[in-house]
C-alpha cells in the first residue's frame, strides 16, 4: 500500500469508526509527549504511564496534550505500558458516551462536546435544531414592517424623486464599454 492510500485509509477509518473499548482497553487522556512516538497518559484509574503509539498511525495521526484515546495495556515493558489502538475525536466522545461507557473521572471533559454546552443552553434542554438555524420567525418580520411604516411617515413631508437616483447609478463608469460619442 502506498504512503498515500495508507494515509487516506487510515484518517477514513479515524472518521468513520465508532469505537466501543473492549475489557482488555482503557480510554485515556493524552498528558504529554516526551518524544519518539511516546505519549504520557492519564487513565480511567488515576494511573499516569507511558503510551507507545503503532506504526500504522504514525506521521498518519496527530495527537495534541487534552485529547482522548483508547490504549490497549501491553505486559512487557517497564516504562511503557500501553499501545494506543485509536485516537478518539469530538464524534466518538459523544458515542462512547451514550453508550454509557465514558469513565466518571472524565465526565466534564465528555460534557463540553455536547451541543447544549457549547452553545450555552440551559441544562436539560436538548434543542434539536439550534435557535440561530431556524428562518425567521412572522415577529421580526412584523417588526421590520413596522419600521419601514414608520420611515415612510417620516419621509411624507419630502418629495424624493426615484428615477433621478436610477439615473445616476447607471452613469458609472465602465472600462469595457465605450465612451457614448
Amino acid at each position: 500500500m502506498s504512503k498515500a492510500t495508507k494515509k487516506r485509509f487510515i484518517h477514513r477509518q479515524m472518521e468513520t469508526e465508532m469505537v466501543l473499548p473492549t475489557e482488555k482497553q482503557i480510554i485515556a487522556k493524552v498528558i504529554g509527549s516526551p518524544g519518539n512516538n511516546l505519549f504520557e497518559i492519564l487513565d480511567e484509574r488515576g494511573k499516569q504511564f507511558l503510551a507507545s503509539m503503532p506504526t500504522k498511525f504514525r506521521k498518519n495521526v496527530w495527537v495534541k496534550r487534552g485529547q482522548f484515546v483508547v490504549v490497549e495495556e501491553i505486559e512487557e515493558g517497564d516504562k511503557v505500558k500501553g499501545e494506543i489502538s485509536h485516537v478518539l475525536d469530538a464524534e466518538n466522545i459523544l458515542y462512547i458516551d451514550e453508550q454509557e461507557k465514558w469513565p466518571e473521572c472524565f465526565k466534564e471533559d465528555a460534557d463540553k462536546f455536547k451541543r447544549s454546552t457549547r452553545r450555552n443552553l440551559p441544562l436539560g434542554t436538548e434543542a434539536v435544531i439550534d435557535p440561530d438555524m431556524l428562518p425567521p420567525s412572522d415577529e421580526d418580520n412584523s417588526e421590520s414592517e413596522d419600521d419601514e411604516a414608520e420611515e415612510a411617515e417620516s419621509a411624507e413631508g419630502e418629495i424624493v424623486d426615484s428615477s433621478d437616483d436610477d439615473e445616476e447609478l447607471i452613469k458609472t463608469y465602465n472600462p469595457n464599454r465605450r465612451p457614448a460619442v
